[in-house]
């Protein structure tokens, strides 16, 4: 038998004071590892007990929605529309702090007589603190550029209706875990700021595609206008918004939950409704502060001025309110577009794809492909085999039913 000397301090479970333990021959000394005690303080260490009563702990899910959203990243698709020469691109340019248009062409004034209304969508991805957003911008290159304009947004309404019905093909096909989704999310409507208010063009293409996509009316070039001239410009472009039952996108009521600074924000976005913008890329120095504007012989124009013009207005307006533009494009523009289609068709248009997308598409997606051919083709076989073995069971039905007649008879 051995002894050893054991002693508590501060209420840990250390060995006692005159502990004999036993030695056996067989199995040779003891050793202490860890009692009882430490185990059970060792696991309190790790989950603890909630310090307030009735605290169950889902009070953490947006948490995890918030890292979950995070690793998978955000889609944001943009169209900017309005006539050449309003500083759409610049604009975008200086909106994402990014160039989307590294080699543009700008036509020349021959070039413009034939020029019709091309589509063009050039995706980005930006990385921000961790988070990346794919941005996808559609231009429209050509708009309200010809004499006769008068069906030259067709082909815009052409690709918005194209998004829709690729999002309910995919939607509806196998591969529904990896949807890409490039429809329009919000439409920057670019208006010249010399026309005193919208014209008969501005006014049909805004009625044509106000139900199919959120439409934020923008003046272009503001540092043409005097204040009181936006203002008045403003006002008129409004209230022939009005008369002819264009709906624009609407911000959001504010909860009466929330704070008075988020409310007065929100209210300041509504009076800016159409947003006077100036874009520029080029940095400036004033007054050792270095900004991005215009130089001018009588000043400076500051773009991050909200008394030079309403960009940071706009800025904050889309940052601010992304998700709820991809809400209402979800819940009223797609599902209006899915329930006229299926109303119409009575079922989803199953498309086959053309050999050049096929051509681009992953392995894994190739044998998604083929796996629902595959699938279609045993529907047709299996079909086919049921309308023969029906084909043939009729004639025994009617010979079976004469028999029947003829011995009652």
């Amino acid at each position: 038998m051995a002894e050893e000397n054991l002693t508590i301090n501060n209420n840990e479970l250390t060995p006692k004071k005159n502990v004999t333990v036993a030695r056996s021959e067989s199995f040779g000394p003891l050793k202490f590892r860890k009692s009882c005690g430490e185990i059970l303080l060792s696991r309190l260490q790790k989950f603890t007990a909630p310090e307030q009563s009735g605290y169950v702990g889902f009070a953490n899910l947006p948490n995890q929605v918030h890292r979950k959203s995070v690793k998978k990243g955000f889609e944001f698709t943009l169209m900017v529309v309005g006539e050449s020469g309003l500083g759409k691109s610049t604009l975008v340019n200086s909106l994402f702090l990014t160039d989307l248009y590294p080699e543009r062409h700008i036509h020349t004034a021959s070039e413009k007589i034939t020029q019709t209304v091309k589509i063009d969508a050039s995706t980005v991805e930006i990385e921000e603190r961790g988070v990346k957003l794919r941005l996808t911008v559609v231009d429209t290159p050509g708009f309200g550029d010809s004499l006769n304009s008068q069906d030259c947004f067709k082909p815009i309404i052409q690709y918005i209706d194209s998004q829709f019905e690729r999002y309910l093909e995919d939607e509806s096909g196998l591969n529904r875990r990896h949807i890409i989704d490039n429809r329009v999310h919000c439409c920057f409507y670019f208006i010249n700021p010399s026309g005193h208010g919208l014209r008969p063009l501005d006014i049909s293409f805004m009625k044509a595609v106000h139900h199919k996509v959120n439409i934020v009316p923008v003046i272009a070039k503001s540092d043409t206008l005097t204040l009181q001239e936006c203002t008045q410009l403003k006002r008129k472009v409004m209230t022939q918004i009005a008369e002819n039952g264009i709906n624009l996108y609407a911000l959001p009521d504010c909860d009466e939950d929330e704070d008075e600074d988020y409310r007065e924000q929100c209210r300041l976005l509504k009076e800016a409704v159409p947003f006077a913008v100036i874009g520029a890329n080029t940095v400036i120095e004033v007054k050792g502060k270095k900004v991005r504007g215009r130089m001018y012989p009588w000043g400076v124009v500051e773009v991050e001025n909200p008394d030079h013009c309403d960009f940071i207005k706009l800025r904050t307006m889309l940052i601010t309110h992304m998700q709820d533009l991809q809400e209402v494009t979800q819940e009223v523009h797609y599902e209006n577009f899915r329930a006229e289609k299926l109303a119409g068709g009575g079922s989803v248009p199953k498309k086959s794809r053309p050999e050049s997308q096929t051509a681009d598409l992953s392995e894994r997606e190739k044998q998604l492909v083929e796996k629902e051919q595959e699938l279609r083709r045993m529907q047709e076989m299996i079909a086919k085999m049921q309308a023969e073995m029906n084909q043939k069971n009729t004639p025994q039905k009617m010979q079976q039913n004469g028999e029947v007649k003829s011995q009652n008879v």
